[in-house]
């Protein structure tokens, strides 16, 4: 006999999903029972952690990535970072274990009331199955909602007796279309306001690297000779930051960011939304006399944008199809921005000289996994994101994301068989939050480098305090913080770094060890401005 567990099992095999990342229940337990060797479980000592770990993995592998829960309480410990993966628009499997359907008339301990509704809004689809042998079924529908576009997450409560139920038959496997081809009509229309323009200038956006439209985009920005500005806030990077177009990372703010975009006729936005904003500084959303194209593969960014025509498609394919209908431009080529200056040297280190000498000692083909908020300015002043698919962050705003994340993007690494080096940049504030990830990078032997720019503050939330002239708020210092000891009671090494020079020679050792390594960086405790 067929049970429902083994055709399950046998459905993830087909949609090459055999590794689970999780922090296991009793809920849990029929379905892991004789786990199968041919499948990877990776244990996270907290479910905020493996939601991250599957985001990461999920992206750096290009595949849908599942995650195990325990039932309501799991899923309330991961909802940070499931919030996370939704903004991130990472297809995961979220499958969370329910009480035993004999009971769950009486509410027994461990039942997730209403459980579809809990993970609800940050999921595209939620379920829990009307009969045992529908759990199948139900996880190809998940599978198939969460890879289309827009990527997300979806979520399946499981109840726990249902694992061991007869089958009936299995379910049809299906492949589903991942990329939105663009309206002919719509495109022309874009390709015409665009050969009239007389300053163009485009903005870049994550869902260009998630799309691997690297080579279409610098293909349509030489062919506009427009300058590229990247999307604010991006969680991932669409276009080389070395090249003599390349502009910077518009600010998040309403007025500032219209400023910047002043003198331009057609604003052409690519795989962002419009825009990603916070804090609120008033102003006009677009320039005086200017019009926004907006390429988007999310019907809900087009809809909720407050300015701008939009043209639903995939960010690649816009690009490239742009590049072909458009004439070559003859305008002269924009100014290279001015390089910055070399950071004044000190101990503590300025973020800016943490940043320079991390930048002059950067690992070949290196992935940046950054969640460092007060210092992000400096970083990407610093560091520039030269290749697709190396550079990772939040898209949600919400801390707990990054470290985990570096976990899981290594391990994606690892079983991609690329084996790209990944350093990740996380604060001494952040670090706290999902600091268990570091146990599963050392059972795993990840060589994850974890750099921990120590300013004993959340200088974030002082510079937001400052801008809001909110004195006087409590808990935004943090004395105290031992990272190394912290790092080496979950089996990483660790140690603290004071010098430029002492960071470069701890960066080639870091890179080249067999685990994960952690070096906190004293840095000045200067509280930078929020724009």
């Amino acid at each position: 006999m067929a049970t429902v567990r083994d055709v399950t099992y046998e459905l993830l095999r087909e949609l090459e999903m055999t590794t689970v990342f999780g922090n296991p229940g009793s809920t849990e337990e029929p379905f892991l029972q004789e786990f199968p060797s041919d499948f990877c479980y990776v244990l996270a000592l907290q479910e905020a952690s493996a939601v991250a770990m599957a985001d990461g993995y999920a992206q750096v592998t290009g595949r849908p990535a599942h995650v195990n829960l325990h039932t309501a309480p799991g899923t309330g410990n991961g909802m940070g970072n499931l919030a996370t993966a939704w903004h991130n628009k990472t297809p995961l499997i979220v499958t969370a274990g329910q009480q035993t359907r004999e009971m769950l008339l009486i509410e027994p301990r461990l039942t997730a009331l209403r459980a579809p509704e809990l993970a609800q809004p940050y999921v595209k689809w939620s379920y829990e199955p009307a009969r045992a042998q529908d759990i199948p079924g139900a996880l190809m529908r998940a599978y198939a909602a969460a890879v289309q576009p827009p990527g997300g997450p979806v979520f399946l409560s499981l109840p726990y007796d249902d694992w061991q139920q007869e089958a009936v038959g299995g379910p049809v496997v299906r492949r589903v279309s991942t990329r939105i081809g663009a309206d002919p009509g719509r495109l022309a229309e874009f390709a015409e306001v665009l050969t009239g323009s007389r300053d163009p200038v485009l903005v870049i956006g994550p869902a260009v690297d998630r799309a691997g439209g690297w080579p279409a985009a610098v293909a349509l920005a030489e062919r506009l000779r427009a300058p590229v500005w990247s999307a604010p806030a991006p969680e991932r990077a669409g276009f080389p930051e070395d090249h003599p177009q390349y502009q910077g990372v518009l600010p998040f703010a309403i007025g500032p960011l219209t400023d910047k975009l002043k003198g331009h006729d057609t604003i052409l936005v690519i795989g962002a939304p419009v825009f990603r904003y916070y804090p609120y500084v008033p102003g006009d959303y677009l320039p005086s006399g200017a019009r926004l194209l907006h390429v988007t593969d999310d019907p809900a960014e087009a809809a909720r944008a407050p300015v701008g025509d939009s043209l639903l498609g995939d960010a690649a394919l816009v690009c490239a199809a742009l590049a072909e209908l458009l004439p070559v431009s003859d305008r002269p080529a924009p100014p290279v921005r001015p390089a910055a200056e070399p950071p004044e040297p000190g101990t503590p280190m300025s973020p800016d000289c943490l940043f320079a000498t991390l930048g002059r000692h950067w690992p070949d083909d290196g992935v940046l996994v950054q969640e460092t908020p007060s210092n992000l300015a400096a970083l990407r002043r610093r560091l520039p994101v030269t290749r697709p698919m190396s550079y990772f962050t939040m898209a949600s705003g919400g801390l707990g994301f990054g470290l985990p994340a570096a976990v899981g993007i290594a391990l994606g690494e690892r079983h991609t068989g690329r084996q790209r080096p990944v350093v990740a940049v996380i604060g001494d504030g952040s670090f706290q939050y999902s600091v268990q990830a570091l146990w599963t990078a050392a059972q795993q032997r990840l060589p994850v480098v974890f750099v921990v720019p120590v300013n004993r503050q959340y200088a974030i939330l002082k510079s937001f305090a400052e801008h809001k002239h909110a004195s006087g708020v409590p808990g935004l210092d943090l004395p105290g913080l031992d990272i190394p000891t912290i790092a080496r009671g979950f089996g990483c090494e660790s140690a603290v770094v004071e010098s430029a020079d002492a960071l470069a020679v701890s960066m080639a050792a870091a890179v080249r060890a067999q685990g994960p390594t952690v070096l906190a960086v004293p840095i000045t405790s200067d509280v930078p401005p929020i724009l």
